[in-house]
């Protein structure tokens, strides 16, 4: 049975943890995915709460301690990455950015990555499209279409995988994760048309 390495990294300050039950909740959902499929997986979890010290200290020396060094290890040798942050101030949290800041910038280039975060309001959703989201591209990780996001009311909201709700978004971003580990390719947007026609020919045509 193939097994993949799945690293989940946490960026929640607080114990316990919104920010980490829902990267529970991605990985349990992943790991049953691949499980329907006949496939396995290993699981690593990072805190970073637990290295924030030794991730400053990073900055200044320029030599990670152990415990950075098996974070950065785990992260580079997963097959997938699921990457979690709290929001503030409309974005992805200093330490959750640090955490990839000291990483190769080559570390990631290709790997698949499933994006999610928490917040206290709906408001702070789109920050996973303007901030996260471009931070991983930037990096060249595959970055999944479905990023999860969890505010406060989202966790007393009845729902399923059928729903719109965050257990259906949930199911769905791992559904999404599974298949392209399994190598049927993650579910895409839509298809971009094969031959790009010039935009003075499509006036032209509107003219008609």
């Amino acid at each position: 049975m193939t097994v993949f390495k799945l690293a989940v990294v946490s960026a929640g300050l607080s114990k316990p943890s919104s920010t980490r039950l829902l990267a529970d909740r991605l990985a349990e959902a992943t790991v049953r995915r691949l499980a329907g499929e006949g496939r396995g997986a290993e699981v690593t979890v990072i805190e970073l709460r637990d290295l924030a010290v030794d991730i400053a200290n990073n900055f200044v020396t320029g030599f990670p301690a152990a415990a950075l060094r098996g974070a950065i290890g785990a992260v580079t040798d997963a097959d997938a990455v699921i990457a979690v942050t709290p929001i503030f101030t409309a974005s992805y949290s200093g330490l959750f950015k640090s955490f990839f800041d000291v990483i190769d910038h080559d570390a990631l280039t290709g790997k698949p990555v499933l994006i999610a975060a928490t917040g206290g309001t709906p408001r702070h959703s789109l920050a996973l499209e303007h901030a996260v989201r471009p931070l991983f591209s930037y990096l060249r990780a595959v970055v999944l279409p479905t990023a999860v996001y969890a505010a406060t009311d989202d966790w007393g909201t009845a729902g399923d995988a059928l729903t719109d709700g965050l257990p259906g978004r949930i199911d769905r971003a791992a559904g999404e994760l599974a298949a392209l580990l399994g190598g049927r390719g993650p579910v895409a947007g839509p298809a971009l048309p094969e031959q790009v026609v010039p935009f003075a020919e499509q006036l032209a045509a509107l003219r008609v």
